[in-house]
């Protein structure tokens, strides 16, 4: 309570307002990455980011190539889908995805041939610097990235030159705040040169004359890493260690720690000149920009109490979780809770056999011992104030639950609905067990509802007003018409007779 007071009044500097610091629970910090096996077959959901639903390009028999797409994008804010492997398409339906509803969406079904053969139609641009930053851009798009982070917001889309927002500095994000996720950090280790590189494309793209590399001090060894990593590119970039503390891998808590500048409400990173990436997100455009490969695969955590031999995997995107799951020795699901991500911003999964996607940063399984400890009856609010504290957007979360139960979503949204970044930590501290994070979640997707409504029927409404005009306009052109036609021929009838 003290801190958050003194950041508000001044007395410290830095850092962000609220934030808590849950037992970590890194258990495979020190676990090397393995790859996943090929499954028996891939699935490929045509939506794994924010944005329009992709359109499938490929058929049922058809045979594709590692990294062709197989899915073209749809609207501005979408991203194309590409084959993770080589192999044949056996059907095109419905399947389930990564979501708490368990609902489907179309999805492509491709059967391994085995030979993991790439498609070579992506050119190698290792000499990227001599290249339009256009066509960089566009490479970053058909290969379809998507922020790893968790966000998966198509990547192109915050590339864009602004003049009016110049962007002078790239901050890569390595704090993985999140407890039990490791593979962020295990990507550092492993990887740093070509999270480097992948900064340097960045940089270059947006113009920015700096780089930030922005790591935690629960993983001081990425953080040293990635400090050998950057020394090659001289004092451009620097490595910023920070304190631990949930939930700071949040881009606008993240800009706020290392700049101590916050970002207005409504506005983005941009709007102050900063662009931040996540280190996987980073090292894809490594790999979509020096290598001409697409994004057909990513790095996950796979832990939690039930699982055997947890650890970090990359794993090809599509691959079912059961398969995955069964790598690690966890091939009986009974009675387990399984979340997808990690334990405060993850949702729970109602079913093991959806597939990896884009989002798919943790894997994580708990018996039910663990998660009735964790998720125990909601009592009443006992207005405390521990959510208002720890919130890092300073929302007043009890309140704002309370307008979101009884359904008042347009006060809600005066209370700051959209500002919420659903960390959970007002839900974390909260004595009552109150799911605060919850109530937020449904109240947005009740606005996105009503607004989608809301624009349909202006659309109706506009379309039936278009067509009540034309019918007024044919109407008036008819009477015309006839107005004209009868003219001629009471002219005809009175006129002088033919010689």
């Amino acid at each position: 309570m003290l801190r958050t007071l003194f950041e508000r009044i001044g007395l410290i500097a830095g850092g962000f307002p609220g934030g808590i610091h849950p037992e970590q629970s890194k258990l495979t910090a020190d676990m090397p990455i393995r790859d996943c096996p090929l499954p028996p077959v891939v699935i490929m959901a045509v939506k794994q980011h924010i944005g329009e639903e992709c359109t499938p390009l490929v058929e049922v028999g058809q045979k594709v190539l590692r990294g062709q797409k197989v899915a073209r994008a749809q609207g501005y804010v979408s991203a194309p889908v590409h084959a993770p492997t080589s192999g044949k398409v056996i059907k095109i339906e419905e399947h389930p995805v990564p979501h708490p509803s368990g609902l489907g969406r179309l999805s492509i079904f491709i059967e391994p041939d085995g030979k993991d053969a790439w498609d070579r139609s992506l050119e190698p641009w290792p000499d990227y610097r001599q290249r339009d930053v256009g066509e960089l851009r566009e490479r970053v798009r058909i290969c379809g990235l998507a922020g790893l982070g968790g966000a998966v917001f198509p990547t192109f889309i915050k590339l864009v030159r602004d003049q009016k927002h110049p962007i002078h500095t790239v901050i890569l994000n390595g704090i993985e705040c999140e407890p039990y996720l490791t593979n962020d950090h295990r990507l550092m280790l492993e990887q740093a040169e070509q999270i480097v590189s992948g900064l340097d494309v960045l940089m270059y793209m947006t113009g920015a004359r700096h780089g930030v590399i922005a790591v935690e001090d629960n993983k001081l060894d990425a953080a040293e890493r990635m400090h050998e990593a950057a020394s090659r590119l001289g004092t451009a970039v620097s490595v910023h260690v920070l304190p631990t503390r949930y939930p700071q891998g949040g881009e606008k808590q993240l800009i706020q720690a290392i700049t101590g500048r916050e970002i207005p409400a409504g506005k983005l990173p941009m709007h102050i000149g900063i662009l931040c990436q996540n280190v996987g997100t980073t090292k894809a455009v490594h790999d979509a920009v020096l290598l001409g490969r697409p994004l057909t695969e990513r790095v996950v955590t796979v832990t939690g109490d039930a699982v055997p031999n947890p650890g970090n995997m990359n794993v090809r995107l599509g691959t079912p979780m059961r398969f995955v799951y069964a790598q690690h020795g966890l091939e009986t699901f009974d009675g387990l809770h399984l979340i997808h991500g990690g334990p405060l911003m993850g949702e729970r999964l109602p079913n093991v056999d959806v597939p990896v996607a884009k989002s798919t940063n943790g894997m994580l399984a708990f018996t039910t011992d663990v998660m009735v400890e964790a998720h125990r009856r909601p009592d009443p609010c006992i207005r405390c104030g521990h959510c208002v504290e720890v919130c890092p957007a300073r929302l007043v979360p009890n309140e704002l639950a309370s307008l979101c139960r009884q359904d008042q979503f347009d006060k809600s949204q005066d209370y700051g609905l959209f500002d919420c970044i659903e960390c959970g930590c007002c839900s974390y501290v909260c004595p009552s067990n109150i799911p605060l994070v919850q109530y937020f979640r449904y109240a947005k997707g009740e606005v996105g509802k009503i607004n989608r409504e809301r624009i349909f029927a202006d659309l109706s409404r506009q379309r039936s007003q278009a067509r009540d005009e034309r019918i007024a306009r044919e109407k008036a052109e008819r009477a015309a018409k006839r107005a004209r036609v009868k003219e001629d021929v009471s002219e005809s009838d009175g006129g002088p007779s033919s010689p």
